[in-house]
This record gives C-alpha cells, structure tokens and sequence, in this order.
C-alpha cells in the first residue's frame, strides 16, 4: 500500500475525528443495533487503523533542519474522512483537462422527505432513478430548440446526507454554459444568468422519477420492509403518489461560476465529500459528540449539534455506498461513451486547443496539490523552509538493489 500525502496532523495531541468516535462507540453501537453487516465492519477497520502503525509508513526528513516526522498509510476507503485527498487531486486534474472556456452552471435536485425511507432500504434502485431522472431532465431540457437546442453536458455528483448527517438524497451538477447545437454544426450557449427555468426542470425531474419509481414498485425492484410495509395497501401507496405530483420538488441553480479555476475549486470541494469531516467534529466528551452544521431552515446559520456517539455512528453508517457504486457519473457529451470524440468537437467549435499535455506531466502527488489547490504538502512544519524527503538508502543497501 502506498503513502497517502505526507500527514497533516503530525502532533500527538489527543483530537476527536470519525475513528475516535468509532473506536469509542462501536461496541455500543452493535449492542442497540445488533452486529455489523460485513461491509460496516470492513469499514470500521478502516477508519479506525488508516494512518496509524497498524497501516505502517514512510519515514521523511526536512532538507534544510532535519526535522523529522513519520507519515502513516492511508486506508483508502472511500467513506474515510482522511483519505479523500488524493483521490480529490487526481480526479479534479483529470477534469481540470476538460474544462472549456465557457461559464459552468451549479444546479442541485433534491428527493422529497417523502422519498427518504424507500432510499434507505433500497439504495442502489432509488439513487438509481435519482441519476437517471437528473441527468434525462437536463438532456432533454438541452435539446429542446425552446431553451437550448443542443446536447449539453454535465457532472453529476450524489450526495446522500444534509448537515445533521441525516439523509438527504440529492444530486448536485456542474454544467457547462452551452452545447453542441443539434445539426452538430455550431456551439451554441444559454444566457449570461440562467440556465433552463426553474419551474420547468422542478416539473420535469418530478414526472421522471415518479414514473421510473411507480415501474420500479410494479416491477418488484423495491422492497417494502420495515416503516414501508404500510405502502403495500394500494390505496395508501396512491396518496403517496398524488401527495408527491402535487408538491414542487426542490431545484436549485446558481448564476454560472466566474472562471474555470472556480470550477475546479467547486469540483475539489463536493466531489469527494462523505457525510462529514473531521473539521466539523468539535469534541467527543463522556459518549456525547459536538459537530458543527449549518442550518438552512434557519438563514444558513452555523450551529453546533450534540448527540450520542451511537446515534452519530448510526447517522454515519447511512451514508454507506452499496458496493462499488459509481456516484460520480456523466452526463451528455460528458459521458464516458462519447466524451472524446464530443469534446474535441466542442473544443473545436469553440476554436480554442486542449490543454491536457499540460496538465499529465503533473504527475507526482506534491505537484497536483500545489497546482489545484496551492498547498505545498512537503513543506517542513518545524522551520517552514525546507521540504520534507525521503532520506537517501545507506549505500551498503542500496548496492543490495543493484
């Protein structure tokens, strides 16, 4: 296993993170819930052994004061609060390639509360018919002379939970301003401050997901167990559904970023998220843990939440992912079946040259996080000078390599 970035927690002060309040509560935790599922304890082990001795590491010292230090392997799981980073910078550079020199819109679709116990117990079938319903609003929405005429493209990116890390299934998309016009002659572009109208894609994105979920239930796909058994009853499950037709569903667009570097800031910061960081956990203190959350009910205030150390690992493990499921996913002339040959084309219409050779000759870890994010993650925290390295084999055994 290779070394995640050089670790910047290298103190040995005692702090409260995800894996504290795992190594603390679980025990408590399977004894109100019953034993983890494999996968929960696959995930457990994780958390709790990433960059510690039981994952092992590489020894750096500074070339300047010889400060030494002792960075610990990473997991690599992707519900590990500390392992995103890496993964973060190869993935927005990979994107940073594709960006072309149009404004990017960020819009965001939201599930109905409604909808929030069938995503629980059928993970994999609701977000599913989340992405699909998303990403064919968008499409169709593109190509439709009215408002575009064209075939758009767009970064999809699911996130499962809200601030309180209670579940909250939503999709959020990074769209470029503009598409490849429907006689693939001419690229043409939306309006300086919107994209489609808000109340046509609300519509839109509701009558999708309702008729792929209505096919799913008819079809057997998910399953009504648990708080869903009341949705057996026809009658009861039709109240749902006219309920759902009738409410506005929640679609939320902001005006186009101001450059493509806010762009890759704006990928950097949502696409590798879990339901919570280690920044935002205040304290662990007598089974009680404190994290910080914003609260968009009440004027987006910040605000500090205490629940016990079983009710948070019970919030945390909603969030975990079916296996292997993708949820970053492209859409359009983004997606993975055509994305090269539609964005040469695009490039082309736009009359501008790709910088991908640039950005490929970045290929070591330090340079990716100094170049996307301007943080240099081997500079020496004892003299802020010189640069961490791995120190040169004694040459008794290196001539052993030879």
């Amino acid at each position: 296993m290779k070394s995640d970035h050089i670790n910047r927690r290298m103190s040995t002060e005692s702090h409260s993170d995800v894996a504290s309040i795992m190594r603390h509560n679980i025990d408590d935790y399977i004894s109100a819930y019953g034993p983890l599922p494999l996968k929960h304890q696959k995930i457990v082990r994780h958390v709790t052994a990433c960059r510690t001795e039981a994952m092992g590491g590489h020894h750096y010292v500074c070339d300047s004061c010889g400060d030494s230090r002792v960075s610990y392997n990473s997991c690599r799981d992707r519900h590990c609060p500390q392992c995103q980073g890496l993964a973060r910078a190869h993935w927005v550079a990979r994107r940073s390639e594709e960006l072309l020199p149009v404004g990017y819109f960020h819009v965001v679709f939201t599930m109905p509360h409604e909808l929030n116990a069938f995503a629980i117990r059928n993970k994999q079938q609701i977000y599913d018919i989340l992405f699909r319903s998303v990403s064919e609003t968008l499409v169709e929405l593109g190509r439709n002379p009215r408002w575009l005429g064209g075939q758009i493209g767009a970064i999809a990116v699911l996130h499962t939970w809200g601030q309180n890390l209670l579940e909250h299934p939503h999709v959020h998309c990074i769209v470029p301003g503009g598409g490849i016009r429907n006689d693939q002659k001419k690229w043409v572009s939306f309006g300086d401050k919107y994209l489609f109208p808000i109340d046509v894609m609300s519509a839109l994105f509701r009558g999708k997901f309702l008729c792929y979920f209505k096919n799913a239930v008819q079809g057997g796909d998910i399953n009504f167990c648990g708080l869903l058994k009341e949705y057996e009853n026809q009658e009861v499950f039709k109240e749902l559904i006219n309920a759902l037709y009738a409410k506005k569903w929640v679609v939320y667009a902001k005006e186009p970023f101001a450059d493509a570097q806010c762009v890759v800031k704006y990928l950097g910061r949502y696409t590798h998220r879990i339901a919570i960081s280690n920044q935002r956990i205040i304290q662990e203190k007598d089974q009680q843990v404190s994290f910080r959350w914003k609260d968009y009910a009440d004027n987006n205030k910040c605000k500090v939440m205490t629940i016990t150390g079983v009710e948070f690992l019970r919030r945390f493990f909603l969030h975990v992912l079916p296996d292997k499921y993708t949820r970053i996913r492209y859409v359009g002339f983004l997606s993975n079946s055509t994305k090269n040959k539609r964005l040469e084309q695009a490039l082309m219409l736009l009359k501008v040259k790709s910088e991908k050779k640039r950005m490929k000759a970045l290929k070591k870890v330090a340079e990716l996080f100094e170049h996307l994010f301007g943080i240099d993650i081997t500079k020496c925290h004892q003299c802020a000078t010189g640069h961490y390295r791995l120190p040169a084999l004694p040459a008794q055994v290196a001539s052993g390599y030879t």
